[in-house]
């Protein structure tokens, strides 16, 4: 196995041998849980220009990545955060990869894909008020039901600035859910992926804003077809799930508890909607598939290793996560660089990423040790690293 010098505290190097990739069992869908990956888009690293100023966007490296989802029987959730949604990825370039991605769909039978619909190109601002919020849901819901597309109502940074009370987060969703030809799935991002989403619901507190989130919900039960919560607060989420309409699912977006939610309780259990499962995939969809099969020490023997890796990689900040999930799909072969939308490959240190890769081979997840030993030692001698 490859042997390499990793940098760890105190600016040393530590020699680190790679373990042999862990062999997961190819599931066979149907699960006994949607399972969405939210997931991330392949930059463009050749074009001619600003990262920070534009987006370009390798086409085929990134439906090919969703093509490999698919075939693990895991559904896409497209053009959200993971996908640096409203952080390098514009609207117009997001109702391109949305298009794109429902025509790939149609080579899937079965494939389960949903679309994030927001406001982002409503710049926040003292002019923006709550019915030019509106009419920026409508324009973007509209367009993506025009491809046939199934939405997820992403959060609004837009509303969360111009909203004054409670009763206009309750005016905005009641106007854009009755226009929605299918039931959504609702988006509670919090604000540790999102600082600009601080208050949403109306309530610092989020206790408080759950119940505002459930009066939603109820109102509108019959186009809501469940809530992603992604607070990272396991109790808080259980409790939600509890009191969800009855047909409404829960979507864990927690990727620091996933597993036990998924798995559940004897009053219920979450579905998933993570970004996590973009970086974890192969061992997601094996636990799932043993999950259906009734064997949940099987589920939890795959994900316990994933979590160390996953906890990492959404540790604080939280909305720098993008860039290990990227990393991990470079050290695994999906893509040929770590070139990212925005530069965002440069939002994680170096001692960042070293660790990202002991916790990924303790979970099994390096495919080709190899070839990802051999990216490894290229990124860190681009980092300055020397053995």
């Amino acid at each position: 196995m490859p042997t390499l010098d990793l940098p760890v505290a105190g600016g040393r190097l530590a020699s680190y041998t790679t373990r042999p990739a862990r062999k997961f069992a190819v599931a066979k869908p149907p699960f006994n849980r949607i399972a969405y990956a939210a997931v991330h888009v392949v930059a463009d690293s050749l074009a001619d220009q600003d990262p920070w100023l534009g987006c370009a966007i390798d086409w085929d490296r990134t439906i090919a990545f969703r093509r490999h989802l698919w075939s693990l029987g895991l559904g896409v959730a497209e053009a959200m955060d993971t996908a640096q949604r409203g952080m390098g990825l514009d609207w117009a370039t997001s109702l391109e990869l949305i298009g794109r991605s429902i025509e790939a769909a149609r080579d899937h039978p079965g494939a389960l894909l949903v679309s994030g619909a927001g406001t982002d190109h409503l710049r926040p601002g003292p002019d923006v008020t709550i019915d030019d919020v509106v009419r920026a849901y409508e324009e973007q819901c509209g367009a993506i039901e025009k491809l046939g597309g199934r939405i997820v109502l992403m959060a609004s940074r837009a509303l969360a600035a111009a909203a004054r009370s409670t009763d206009d987060y309750l005016k905005v969703y009641a106007r854009v859910l009755t226009q929605v030809q299918e039931p959504v799935i609702i988006h509670w991002l919090g604000e540790m992926f999102d600082p600009a989403l601080s208050g949403y619901w109306g309530h610092a507190d989020h206790h408080q804003a759950m119940e505002v989130a459930l009066d939603v919900i109820t109102a509108h039960a019959d186009k809501v077809d469940g809530v992603k919560v992604s607070l990272l607060d396991a109790d808080r989420e259980i409790a939600m799930r509890r009191r969800l309409p009855q047909g409404a699912r829960m979507y864990t977006g927690d990727d620091f508890n996933f597993a036990g939610l998924i798995a559940g309780d004897d009053q219920g259990y979450s579905d998933a909607l993570l970004g996590i499962f973009d970086a974890i995939a192969p061992a997601a969809a094996a636990a799932l598939g043993a999950l259906s099969r009734g064997d949940e020490r099987e589920f939890h023997d795959l994900l316990a290793p994933t979590v160390p890796l996953s906890r990492h990689i959404f540790a604080a900040p939280t909305w720098c996560y993008k860039t290990g999930v990227v990393f991990m799909a470079y050290l695994n072969g999906l893509q040929d660089h770590f070139v990212m939308v925005g530069g965002q490959e440069s939002a994680r240190s170096t001692l960042h990423l070293a660790e990202l890769f002991r916790l990924a081979d303790a979970a099994g997840l390096i495919a080709d040790p190899d070839l990802a030993a051999a990216r490894m030692r290229h990124v860190m001698a681009t980092r300055g690293v020397r053995p």
